[in-house]
């Protein structure tokens, strides 16, 4: 463990090193994140925010888009989830396609280019008798009639069950959604990439060398990913650290080998604990995000990853609007999507909302003298 430095010349030489595009080693990304001195502190803010302006520019970006979570049967019980629900249970939900099609074609009304889609870990949600096979129907139903949509859906941990399931390869179940029309997979079910962390949380979920092996399948395949932490629960900082350079390592990996995909953004999702389960809402000791940690991990994120993963958006679902408004100044560039509806975070007692409306984002970025841009899933300009 290294001790946080309270000395401003090493944590600008730090920040000089980092403002002539020099990578950060993981020691050093560590000190930013334990400032704890105001003015430090600003002074990485500024850094970041400065960097993000070099890579990336001013304008600031978000997608319209619709979230899709098609049940909450799942077999899992993560310690941060207010989500899940087993068969019976009150709250439960399973959509068929119509409804499913439903809510696409009210997307695609709204000016949706996107359907986020990912759910709980159902063993019964089968077709043909195969997990594959329900969920390529979800894909080909949604593609056949809405064959404009980018299809954002399924999680790492989505294609190790499926996997699982039916005896396959994550590269079977990778190609498989691709062929049919998946167009990106989330960085979700990352949480955070340490497996003492992991055990605690999600014990039942994929360890981290297993969810970064299907990301970096996706990558080799020709499957673009986003990437995720989640933040402020038990985790160190230097585990949060470390959970970014495995990341940084993994876009590496995918630029230097020329995989056709990569990752194009990273997102941090504050652990929202109203509703979770009690035993990890106890050790926590609160109920909502503590923004000025979210902020500085923020920096530190753009600082850390800036040169390889470019994009980076806070959540308005966690942290609300002006939380999320803040983040801009601290190294964001993207306000994510409007959503029109989100269950994961809200029935955890999130309180940002679950629909934003496309001129709330303009007015939010426009109101920090910055320009806006609607962008595809892919960071393409959408005229």
């Amino acid at each position: 463990m290294i001790c946080p430095t309270k000395d401003p010349k090493t944590v600008e030489a730090i920040l000089t090193r980092a403002s002539q595009g020099k990578d950060l080693s993981e020691s050093e990304g560590l000190i930013l994140l334990q400032q704890q001195t105001p003015e430090i502190i600003a002074a990485i803010s500024k850094t970041a925010d400065w960097l993000r302006k070099q890579q990336v520019g001013d304008t600031v970006t978000y997608v319209v888009n619709r979230n899709i979570n098609f049940t909450n049967i799942c077999e899992q019980h993560c310690s941060f989830c207010a989500f899940r629900r087993d068969v019976g249970e009150e709250g439960v939900f399973w959509l068929n396609i119509e409804q499913i099609l439903a809510k696409a074609a009210d997307a695609v009304t709204k000016g949706a280019t996107e359907i986020c889609m990912q759910g709980g870990l159902n063993p019964e949600a089968k077709h043909n008798g195969t997990s594959l096979d329900y969920y390529l129907k979800l894909i080909q139903e949604i593609k056949h009639k809405f064959p404009q949509l980018h299809l954002h859906a399924f999680s790492p941990q989505e294609v190790q069950f499926i996997a699982r399931e039916d005896h396959l390869s994550y590269e079977e179940v990778i190609m498989a959604f691709k062929e049919a029309g998946v167009g990106s997979m989330p960085g979700t079910a990352a949480e955070v990439l340490i497996d003492r962390v992991r055990k605690i949380i999600c014990p039942e979920k994929i360890n981290s060398a297993t969810w970064l092996e299907i990301v970096s399948t996706a990558h080799r395949l020709g499957m673009p990913t986003t990437s995720t932490i989640l933040s402020g629960h038990i985790e160190t900082p230097a585990e949060q650290i470390a959970h970014l350079a495995k990341l940084r390592s993994l876009q590496q990996t995918a630029i230097t080998n020329h995989y056709p995909a990569k990752i194009t953004e990273f997102i941090i999702l504050p652990f929202v604990g109203q509703e979770a389960p009690l035993p990890l809402r106890r050790r926590v000791g609160r109920d909502q995000p503590i923004l000025a940690d979210t902020l500085l991990l923020t920096a530190v994120a753009r600082i850390f990853l800036g040169n390889w993963i470019k994009n980076h958006q806070p959540s308005w679902v966690k942290l609300g609007i002006e939380g999320a408004k803040e983040a801009l100044q601290w190294g964001c560039n993207d306000l994510g999507g409007t959503l029109m509806e989100e269950h994961i975070t809200t029935m955890a007692g999130a309180k940002g909302g679950t629909c934003m409306e496309v001129e709330t984002l303009q007015k939010t970025i426009m109101s920090l003298d910055r320009p806006y841009q609607e962008r595809t899933t892919l960071y393409k300009n959408v005229n």
